[in-house]
């Protein structure tokens, strides 16, 4: 019969892990991740060109980036807890939905430094990120796409037509029609999409002002429909 010693009873496989458990390793890898968070956090507001900035999304790459971290050090060095790890996480889903494709980009490289830095390699990531955010910021400064406009025109008879299109291709650089529509009551309403001359937006009052003009609606899209 084996013999079990005091110590044997209260021997605790929590109290092994700790004394396995690098406190300075742990510190060094978190404010690694913070920090290269923080820089994230940085490059997203200088380049963000999209509808609404979301500054708790912005504050959300950092904590991202620190929780990441923190999963890959404790799946680091138990591979049970690593399998067991995968399979939790893969019943998560996430619900809110990324309007803008950049912001993939911003999240996938924060789940890659947390993953680097739990894993200790921040020179990679440190090297990487500063590469990956100048990048961003040059394109994002550098380079601007003008962005067409949605002209919504409703009218009340077919013969507001020509004089319509005229004044639309006097006054844009280019445009298309979009769709024609035709309204309850005999009303008649078509979409273009314009590309303005120097920003010039006063055309579309000289639009509501023509006879048979019921209303004229301007809308910028990027993505998504600002009015």
């Amino acid at each position: 019969m084996e013999n079990i010693s005091f110590t044997d009873v209260f021997k605790s496989s929590i109290l092994e892990k700790t004394s396995s458990f690098s406190l300075v390793d742990s510190l060094i890898a978190l404010t690694a991740s913070f920090l290269i968070g923080l820089f994230i956090y940085v490059v997203y507001q200088k380049t963000f060109s999209g509808v609404m900035y979301s500054h708790t999304f912005n504050i959300s790459l950092i904590i991202m980036s620190m929780a990441t971290t923190l999963i890959i050090m404790g799946i680091s060095s138990n591979v049970l807890l690593s399998l067991g790890m995968v399979g939790a996480l893969s019943i998560v889903r996430f619900r809110t939905p990324l309007k803008d494709p950049m912001d993939i980009v911003y999240v996938f490289w924060t789940i890659v430094a947390g993953i680097l830095c739990g894993a200790g390699f921040i020179p990679l990531i440190l090297i990487g990120s500063a590469a990956i955010g100048a990048v961003l910021v040059f394109f994002g400064n550098r380079i601007r796409v003008e962005n067409p406009y949605l002209l919504v025109v409703r009218y009340q008879a077919v013969a507001n037509e020509p004089q319509l299109e005229g004044m639309v291709s006097e006054h844009t650089r280019k445009h298309l029609l979009k769709s024609k529509s035709v309204m309850p009551g005999d009303d008649y309403e078509v979409t273009y999409e314009v590309r303005v001359k120097d920003n010039d937006f006063s055309f579309i009052n000289k639009i509501s002002e023509l006879n048979g003009i019921k209303s004229a609606i301007m809308l910028s899209y990027d993505g998504n429909f600002t009015a």
